[in-house]
């Protein structure tokens, strides 16, 4: 729970934002019109009560029993929040990592969370913007103006809302369009050559009709300098605009119609030297820069090329709410298209050794239809069902550069075996460099088809006045249907050594002194063939479903505190790996043999992780007292079949995980000792285990992790945050805010070495001056402290022994003017 300090300035502003809720919950179809009087009567016992959807109802956050963390617009506002990256900065219960490309961004919540640049595997935290379903992560919320509040609900949240929330749910709401003119223009500046333009109109064109126009654009330079003479990597340069449509014809009907659409267009991501291993030598020796690996924070590149990151996305929605007697039917229909491009140096050397350039276009419809009681009864209802529609089309291509061969022949030499690819390429007849060309490549293309919907079903029976009991049930049914293709010029890939390669017609291994090459040669095949499905043999279909349930009592034991007891379960469906490394499964292996489907060289793997299941329990008890509010909850989360996505160099290994758990502890307050400062301490305390996971991907191949702790997962996280607010004699108000973040030490992933960890303590800072005339000013400052933590690290392609990492960003600091009318 976050909110705004109460002197008697922003005690005015909580008012208009309970207002604001209210009636943007009325477009969100969670409450009647006839239960606003009642809402903001009862607000009048406690102007700081924050309203929640959490339910798909408007209710106190107080009064919900949901463990859920509220951050309004004014905070996002104040923090200078600019993207989702921001946003874990105020929630500790939320961890947010940046991956390699602008597009991918990875949600954990109690440290439950996947989703990588690998576009089949989808993520476990839902996000929803205004009622509608965000399929995958956009990371950035700086084209939401008018931001209302962003409430994040901790552990499985599949009976509301669907597929792809066994971790949890990020729910945006933001404000629908007023009738009044009103409006908004900034202009910000920082280092890093950083521009910032964003501006907001609405206005009443008739008095049944309102609409709203945004819009933005968000450019800096990028921190990371290249060592080779390239552009600087890292920057920033996307833009926005949405625009909004509010028709009441009568008090019962609403319609709210949303249209957006934004661009990125940036290089992007800083991939730091942490370790390097012996192929070091052979790049340098071959007039190649690797940086050095004792300070991965010097914020340098030697990249051959200048990554390139696209991104196209919009969509539209239309929500349509009635008002009939006793009940209210809701109506959310969404399209939604994103387009991605990319091009990245995958070897992260100054040599042309390996490329990688891909696309994906994501094609989503969306249909949600509820009907809600409404009203004051001793039995509240909510039924509905919800929709799926969505088409994927991807590919990726590994480019093969003009310093592969010599590459590969350094090594060779390196490691006493010189000569030995012209020598193999001589005994097949083929023409020399014919290994490792730079005219060679591997391009994989998919297709993927999911049709889903669910039937669902909520019901809040008061049992007194005090005391209330909610059950949820809801049916998902998943299907995907996938095609994959694979062109692959890599001529020593597609060799079978062990059988194919003779000397005199007698097969190698059986040659004492020529048997040690096949193992040289075995490792550096790099991307065995990869069959098309379909075929006679593998299944190209999932098709998946599940009952989840919920059961919720809530006890208001007086007017300040509550306390619940929770139990629910949650679904993901089946994700499949649409990626080069998606490989035949070990059990198909004979059936392929036999229907000659195996190609040469044929490596198993696996096509998709089955279902995800989930479960919680839960006790918290939330209060609220004259001078602040403190809510705890207790837990034990577990999720079966965790699926688990590592990448190896090449790509992903996608697997089902046995078991994992987690038990522990969240909490959040606030404490107000005088109108003039407010006081917030929010923690997360996990104790996380692998109850099972055997085969896991490990530091040196497969490995039993069972009863070992997950790699990336903090024991500990707290946010703390202070904000001292004043009013000026000439009407003016301003305020002083710092937050920090803190997370526990943590290594980065099961197969890096452990020497590799992340410990986050980073302090950020703004303050702001408001005039009564409309003009606002800000000064902020995020990681002031400069602190440095490693985001996450992995083995580069080719070059075994050495490992990468995403460093975290530099501080920055801004300034920023606004006018509002």
């Amino acid at each position: 729970m976050r909110d705004i300090p109460t002197t008697r300035t922003t005690k005015y502003f909580k008012r208009t934002l309970l207002v604001s809720a209210i009636l943007s919950a009325i477009n969100l179809g969670a409450v009647s019109a006839q239960e606003v009087n009642q809402a903001v009567e009862d607000d009048d016992k406690d102007v700081e009560r924050i309203m929640v959807t959490a339910s798909k109802r408007l209710k106190g956050l107080q009064e919900s029993p949901v463990a859920i963390t509220v951050v309004s617009g004014l905070a996002v506002d104040q923090a200078k929040v600019l993207d989702m990256n921001d946003l874990q900065t105020l929630v500790p219960t939320l961890r947010v990592t940046p991956l390699q490309r602008s597009i991918n961004t990875n949600f954990a919540i109690r440290g439950f969370g996947n989703g990588t640049n690998n576009t089949g595997i989808e993520p476990s935290v839902g996000i929803f913007i205004d009622g509608v379903y965000r399929s995958r992560a956009a990371a950035q919320i700086g084209d939401l103006p008018r931001l209302q509040q962003i409430e994040v609900l901790s552990g499985p949240q599949s009976t509301l809302f669907g597929k792809n929330a066994s971790a949890g749910v990020i729910n945006v709401r933001t404000m629908e369009p007023a009738h009044s003119l009103e409006g908004s223009i900034e202009f910000g500046a920082g280092n890093f050559n950083q521009k910032l333009v964003k501006g907001y109109i609405t206005n009443g064109v008739t008095e049944e009709l309102a609409f709203s126009l945004s819009g933005g654009f968000n450019k800096r330079d990028g921190y990371t300098d290249s060592v080779v003479g390239l552009n600087k990597i890292n920057n920033r340069d996307r833009w926005n605009i949405r625009g909004q449509a509010l028709y009441e014809p009568t008090t019962d009907v609403t319609l709210r119609v949303i249209a957006d659409y934004s661009e990125i267009d940036e290089a992007c991501c800083t991939a730091a030297d942490v370790i390097n291993g012996p192929t070091t030598a052979a790049v340098r020796a071959l007039g190649g820069v690797v940086l050095e690996d004792n300070d991965p924070f010097s914020y340098q590149s030697s990249l051959n090329i200048d990554p390139d990151n696209t991104v196209q996305d919009g969509g539209v929605s239309v929500q349509l709410d009635i008002d009939f007697d006793g009940f209210s039917f809701t109506s959310i229909s969404a399209l939604r298209s994103n387009d991605s491009d990319f091009l990245n140096d995958v070897d992260y050397t100054s040599l042309d050794i390996l490329r990688e350039g891909g696309h994906t276009k994501i094609d989503t419809l969306t249909q949600e239809f509820r009907l809600t009681s409404t009203g004051k009864q001793t039995l509240e209802w909510m039924i509905g069902a919800y929709i799926f529609q969505e088409e994927v089309i991807t590919g990726d291509t590994l480019y093969y550069g003009d310093d592969i061969r010599s590459f590969f022949d350094a090594l060779m030499t390196a490691g006493g075996a010189d000569g030995l690819l012209a020598g193999v390429e001589q005994v097949y007849g083929l023409e020399q460099g014919a290994f490792f060309s730079n005219e060679s490549f591997v391009n994989s293309e998919f297709t993927q088809d999911n049709d889903a919907y669910s039937l669902f079903a909520n019901f809040d029976y008061h049992i007194t006045e005090d005391f209330t009991a909610i059950f949820g049930v809801s049916y998902t049914k998943d299907e995907k249907t996938i095609t994959a293709e694979q062109i692959n010029k890599d001529v020593l890939s597609g060799l079978d050594i062990d059988t194919e390669l003779t000397a005199f017609g007698v097969p190698l291994s059986l040659i004492p002194t020529l048997a040690p090459a096949i193992p040289i040669l075995n490792s550096i095949q790099l991307l065995p063939p990869m069959p098309s499905l379909p075929n006679d043999v593998e299944q190209s279909k999932s098709e998946d479903s599940k009952t989840t349930w919920s059961m919720r009592l809530a006890y208001e034991v007086n007017d300040n505190f509550n306390v619940f007891a929770a139990a629910a379960t949650g679904f993901k469906a089946s994700s499949w790996n649409l990626g080069r490394n998606s490989n035949p499964f070990i059990a198909d292996q004979a059936a392929m043999e036999s229907a000659g489907v195996a190609l040469a060289n044929q490596t198993y793997g696996g096509r998709f992780a089955s279902p995800e299941e989930a479960k919680v329990y839960e006790l918290g008890v939330k209060a609220r007292f004259k001078k602040g509010a403190f809510n705890v909850t207790l837990f034990d989360q577990t999720i079966e079949g965790f699926q688990s996505s590592i990448f190896i160099g090449t790509g992903y290994v996608l697997a089902n995980a046995g078991k994992q758990s987690t038990q522990g502890l969240e909490f959040d307050s606030v404490y107000n000792p005088t109108e003039n400062w407010s006081f917030t301490l929010a923690g997360t305390f996990l104790d996380p285990v692998y109850d099972s996971f055997v085969g896991a991907t490990g530091l040196d191949g497969p490995v039993d992790l069972s009863g070992e702790k997950p790699a990336g997962i903090h024991e500990r996280s707290i946010t703390a945050g202070i904000t001292y607010s004043y009013e000026l004699e000439n009407g003016a108000y301003g305020y002083v805010r710092t937050d920090y973040i803190y997370e526990s030490e943590v290594y980065l992933a099961e197969n890096v070495p452990e020497s590799l960890t992340r410990e986050v303590g980073t302090l950020n800072a703004t303050a702001g001056l408001n005039f009564d005339n409309g003009l606002n000013v800000q000064l902020w400052v995020r990681n002031l402290n400069n602190d440095e933590y490693l985001h996450s690290a992995f083995p580069p392609p080719i070059q075994a022994g050495s490992y990468n990492a995403y460093p975290s960003q530099p501080r920055m600091y801004g300034a920023s003017i606004s006018y509002e009318f």
